[in-house]
């Protein structure tokens, strides 16, 4: 069936269905049309948002302030109040993925950077451990471990993390 352009695919009555659904059928947008969303319907989207994120679209005839913020913390790109009409439903599903995707390239920007940030400190604790072993100075021992990943072909982490291994068995 074809919605505003959209493949319609099928209705998902339970809200415990919800993640399954998701998975099984990967929509493009995931719409819902609620009266007001309950704590287990927002728990669902959490765990949906968590396993299959998706963008998704809330209708709701609850403007609370306090219950908008919930679900938009479980994972609703977009929550619209003043009902579902077919007119709006293209832009707004515009919108949404317009939103997700830009909040999924800054939560992958902000995985790298997370990840950039424990490399960083491994490094630095492994050049402290041959500081501290090997007396040498921190840019010979940051020298020793650029040349013990070139030497092997890995990375500087990937060094760093073995010394830091060796360190933690030879106590």
């Amino acid at each position: 069936m074809l919605g505003a352009g959209h493949e319609v695919l099928e209705e998902v009555v339970a809200i415990g269905a919800l993640l399954k659904a998701v998975e099984s059928q990967q929509p493009d947008v995931v719409i819902l049309d609620i009266d007001s969303p309950s704590r287990d319907t927002l728990e669902q989207l959490a765990l949906m948002h968590e396993h299959a994120p998706r963008p998704v679209v809330m209708f709701s005839a609850d403007g609370n302030e306090q219950l908008i913020r919930a679900a938009v913390g479980a994972g609703v790109t977009a929550y619209v109040v003043d009902g579902l009409s077919p007119a709006r439903l293209a832009p707004i599903i515009q919108v949404a993925l317009a939103r997700f995707e830009h909040q999924s390239h800054i939560r992958r920007r902000l995985d790298e950077v997370q990840q950039q940030l424990l490399d960083r400190k491994l490094i630095d604790r492994a050049k402290g451990l041959l500081m501290e072993k090997r007396g040498m100075a921190e840019a010979d021992a940051y020298a020793a471990l650029r040349q013990q990943a070139m030497k092997n072909g890995t990375k500087l982490v990937d060094v760093a993390r073995q010394i830091i291994a060796m360190a933690d068995l030879l106590g």
